[in-house]
């Protein structure tokens, strides 16, 4: 093993895209990795995995002592990071996995299926969660598993995480389990490579003879067109990915690049702020979940719920697991669908806005702004009502009302989203009128006129086939983009509760498509959030009107 002269630094290529640097100091080493920074002992009796490769495991253990996995748990619990990440809990020193990045070359590493089930750890007398918390396992599941840590996923099959998670959730030691298999991956407690741990395990395993215990296989991959060829093969299958596992790796506690997941689609989990009602075919039930991820990042959750998830949805408060294909510029999840409840995870907000409201937004009262604009369309009103976890929104042109409560998962929650629709709409014109003098409240109203259908224009369509955008309340914008390899226009109309998109290349008619949302203030909030977008890209605002979209370009940023 090499080491590091006093004053002597190197740079180390981790799992982030920039390298670390290790120093020596008078002795004292250190590294500028998160799992170094983040540990709670003085900076002289820390260490990481980049020092241990370096130094050797007995030099360090020379130099600091314990370098046992429960010693690695104790350090990752400091680090306050979000779930997703390396969470602060009170469970097993457990292996995490960093997400494979494309240039890696992943030839000669053990690859598995990616099981879609529930981490689950043996710790010799009981399964304990990520967190944990006790899985309440019938004795006839547990009898004859051996008294050393297992770790492994309880699995009900592919496509069966709702119903795995139903399962292992259960508290009645129920015949439901029978569903299920323990599939063992590593075996924690053993200092040892991947390989041994491995074989280790299928001894252990064969002693045993369990019917619904065995040992998940693993196999060499051989370079990127197999790995890419099994993750095809998997997700064919209905699996969710892959797991690669470094070959001669150690089992240390928190996430390691040393265990990699290979997924077309990503997933992550969110908090359940409200719900959304829904419309046509789903009109009185859940429409769609508004969430919220742990750095304040808002957006609906609307596809992959069942008939019964939607009668019974996941309830205001409770995280969720979702899947979504990629992050938009503005950080919002593409294409999210809904995966099942978790509560093996912890969720930790970063933004620390809750914490920082002003007591107003926590009371228990109700409070009530109201908000006026006259233009061309009339005179228009916009009011928000809070009263504990509630607010309910009451908007229209004076003579023409209609009112929609929302609850979140508590009063500050409430008071914070009434905040910003208040602060979208003065953005848009409208101006503080006072308190008015009656309660705002759940009111039945009229239907509002019904949007304007979704329309695509077909290739090639003439000006005609493809309307301009119009807007009877929010205006029609419209940003173009020269950057010397297109001329581009993209224009936003918000029309009541939907809005309406055109883009495409200077001089053609283009294509447009309208979206509608549960009231006027979400069609406005996402056409923010669209303008925004579009600004960043480069575009500019030259004002109203139509001279013509692509109709071959997707940009709509949906």
């Amino acid at each position: 093993m090499s080491d590091l002269a006093d004053g002597q630094s190197i740079e180390v290529q981790g799992s982030a895209a920039s390298p670390y640097v290790l120093k020596n100091t008078g002795g004292a080493y250190s590294c500028t990795c998160p799992a170094w920074r983040n540990q709670s002992p003085p900076p002289e009796r820390r260490t990481c995995k980049h020092l241990i490769a370096l130094r050797g495991r007995d030099a360090e253990e020379a130099r600091i002592g314990d370098l046992s996995p429960a010693r690695a748990a104790r350090a990752a619990k400091s680090t306050g990071v979000a779930s997703g990440g390396d969470a602060p809990d009170d469970g097993p020193p457990i292996l995490l996995a960093e997400r494979w990045e494309s240039h890696m070359d992943l030839a000669g590493w053990w690859m598995s299926e990616k099981l879609d089930g529930v981490r689950a750890y043996w710790d010799g007398a009981g399964f304990v969660t990520r967190l944990g918390n006790a899985f309440f396992a019938p004795a006839w599941f547990t009898a004859g598993l051996p008294a050393e840590p297992l770790d492994g996923e309880l699995w009900g099959g592919r496509k069966r995480f709702q119903r795995t998670v139903s399962i292992a959730r259960r508290q009645d030691r129920g015949e439901a389990w029978r569903e299920l298999e323990f599939l063992v991956f590593d075996a924690p407690g053993l200092i040892a490579p991947f390989e041994q741990r491995i074989e280790h395990c299928r001894a252990l395993l064969a002693r045993s003879a369990l019917p619904h215990v065995r040992l998940l296989e693993h196999r060499p991959c051989l370079g990127e067109e197999d790995l890419r060829a099994e993750l095809a093969r998997v997700e064919r299958l209905g699996g969710e990915g892959l797991m690669l596992r470094k070959p001669g790796s150690l089992y240390v506690a928190g996430r390691s690049s040393t265990l990699l997941k290979v997924k077309s689609f990503l997933d992550a989990e969110a908090r359940v702020l409200a719900h959304v009602p829904g419309k046509g075919r789903h009109k009185g039930r859940l429409g769609a979940l508004l969430v919220e991820l742990a750095d304040g990042t808002r957006f609906n959750v609307g596809t992959g719920f069942s008939d019964e998830e939607r009668r019974a949805p996941p309830p205001v408060g409770s995280v969720i697991t979702y899947r979504y294909q990629e992050l938009s510029d503005g950080g919002v999840p593409r294409f999210p669908s809904y995966l099942g409840i978790r509560d093996d995870v912890a969720f930790i907000a970063t933004n620390h806005e809750e914490t920082l409201m002003p007591t107003k937004s926590k009371a228990t009262t109700a409070t009530t702004s109201r908000l006026e604009i006259a233009d061309g369309s009339g005179r228009r009103f916009f009011e928000v009502a809070i009263h504990d976890a509630q607010h309910t929104v009451t908007e229209g042109r004076i003579e023409v009302t209609r009112s929609e409560t929302t609850t979140f998962a508590d009063a500050a929650t409430a008071a914070r989203d009434a905040e910003d629709l208040l602060a979208l709409m003065r953005r848009r014109g409208f101006a503080d009128v006072g308190t008015p003098t009656h309660q705002s409240a759940p009111v039945a109203v009229s239907a509002p006129a019904p949007a304007a259908p979704k329309r695509v224009a077909a290739k090639g369509a003439s000006p005609a086939a493809a309307p301009p955008a119009t807007a009877v309340d929010g205006g029609l914008r419209r940003f173009e983009l020269e950057d010397g390899t297109s001329s581009k226009f993209w224009e936003i109309a918000v029309a009541e509760s939907a809005h309406t998109v055109r883009y495409g290349r200077l001089g053609t008619a283009g294509q447009s498509k309208t979206k509608d949302f549960p009231s006027a203030a979400a069609a406005e909030r996402d056409a923010e959030k669209l303008v925004a977008e579009k600004v960043k890209k480069g575009y500019v605002e030259v004002g109203g009107g139509a001279r013509g979209a692509d109709d071959d370009e997707s940009d709509e940023n949906e």
